[in-house]
């Protein structure tokens, strides 16, 4: 009688970090949905408070540790009994933390989601207990697919393969299984991740490619959308290109972080590219896929960028057009190459030179915008209110890029013909199209 009255225990998950980080938390989250877990959303009710964390560049951090200390002090405040950490800060610095924070009761790693759920519970788990479906943090209409985790590159600035290690590809199976669940569970979008999409499959006792999984992926009935994300342009295979132009499912969009564009600094960071190469693979891509966004990443400030490395970024930025553009200050990584290299590029300068790439990525990216003013475009609805619904092209993934405003209600998931009428540097604002 007193276990059937005894109170069940009660889990906030707090999940910081990338897409790779977020699907880590939905398997996590499948798990415990599946035991007698109450999940709740407000961290001042939970029993139980997992934070996972990330661990990538300064910033990332600075805010992991402040939401674990935020939430030790609810074991003062509110009804915490256990604080839990897992992810990519865990992995790399886990003596470091406890130290620092007492409060935190066990740390775990990113893929420890059996040992968490079987902390929690009492109970063991199998490694392939079929449990462990993802239960989805974002909308249902979209989900990301994490395809390999870790990575084989040896970029200076990244600790990646510190914390994630070496790549280890999924199979082809086991990522059909994954994306026919999805489908079936009314996702319609899938967003492809790994740190380095492009060398997927590599390291298989079985080589497969990248190409090989987007014409798999590309047979699923009920998904509309692909995106890719993560392509490193030195594996950009003329075989990778013919198969995003080739499979009517993928989006005409790819996330490519390039990096940098001077030689010297691509040498120094060991990306196995030059300028020439990657605009090589440029023009190959807008050739193929005729209209394709690009988005792409950029480091200014690594060690040694002199003013005129800077300046060949600049052009060349001005030159390609990228539809979509993130800009990172280069910071210090622990245990990386580029640790040891003087970080001789002075904080304020940094900056500046991020400030001059944003200011022309803007003017770029309303040029690019003004284009499709009278055009109708499909689009996704990922928010609707009775007056505006919020929504994306195909040319644009969630959260991170561009989005358009409709007026009027529209279905949350359903793709919309939307006419636009208005744009600015990062919105489209348009009206239904009525058939």
């Amino acid at each position: 009688m007193k276990n059937k009255l005894q109170k069940r225990k009660s889990v906030n998950l707090i999940s910081l970090g990338c897409a790779k980080n977020l699907v880590d938390s939905e398997i996590l989250l499948g798990g415990m949905n599946q035991t007698n877990l109450d999940i709740v959303k407000d961290p001042e009710e939970a029993d139980t408070i997992i934070v996972n964390t990330c661990g990538f560049l300064d910033i990332a951090r600075e805010e992991s540790v402040n939401t674990i200390l935020e939430a030790a002090e609810l074991k003062n405040t509110g009804n915490l009994q256990e604080l839990v950490v897992m992810g990519c800060l865990s992995e790399r610095y886990p003596n470091e933390i406890k130290e620092e924070i007492p409060e935190i009761d066990r740390i775990f790693g990113s893929n420890d989601h059996r040992q968490i759920v079987s902390f929690l519970t009492g109970k063991d788990f199998s490694r392939d207990d079929p449990l462990f479906f993802r239960s989805l943090m974002t909308p249902k209409h979209y989900a990301y697919i994490k395809i390999a985790e870790g990575c084989d590159n040896g970029c200076t600035f990244c600790s990646i393969p510190i914390m994630r290690g070496l790549q280890k590809s999924r199979t082809i199976p086991a990522i059909m299984e994954e994306a026919e669940r999805l489908a079936k569970n009314g996702t319609k979008e899938l967003l492809v991740i790994a740190q380095d999409s492009t060398s997927y499959g590599y390291d298989l006792e079985e080589k497969v490619y990248l190409s090989d999984l987007i014409r798999e992926l590309n047979t699923i009935k009920d998904i509309d959308w692909i995106r890719i994300h993560y392509a490193h342009p030195a594996f950009l295979s003329q075989r990778i290109i013919d198969s995003i132009a080739e499979s009517e499912k993928v989006c005409n969009y790819l996330d490519m972080p390039i990096q940098h564009a001077s030689d010297d600094i691509l040498k120094s960071m060991r990306r196995d590219s030059s300028q020439n190469s990657i605009r090589n693979r440029i023009t190959r891509l807008r050739d193929a896929v005729p209209g394709i966004a690009l988005r792409t990443t950029l480091i200014v400030g690594y060690p040694g960028e002199t003013e005129e490395h800077f300046e060949s970024l600049r052009n060349f930025i001005e030159e390609i057009k990228f539809d979509r553009l993130g800009i990172f200050t280069y910071s210090e990584e622990e245990g990386t190459a580029a640790a040891a290299l003087e970080d001789n590029v002075h904080r304020r300068v940094k900056d500046e030179r991020k400030n001059a790439l944003q200011d022309l990525q803007q003017d770029i990216s309303l040029e690019k915008n003004e284009l499709f003013i009278d055009k109708e475009l499909k689009v996704i609805i990922d928010k609707s209110t009775d007056s505006l619904s919020v929504g994306r092209t195909e040319f644009d993934s969630p959260e991170i890029d561009n989005i358009v405003h409709v007026k009027g209600k529209a279905e949350v998931g359903s793709f919309t013909n939307v006419k636009i009428q208005e744009v600015n540097e990062y919105e489209l604002i348009g009206e239904i199209v009525k058939s």
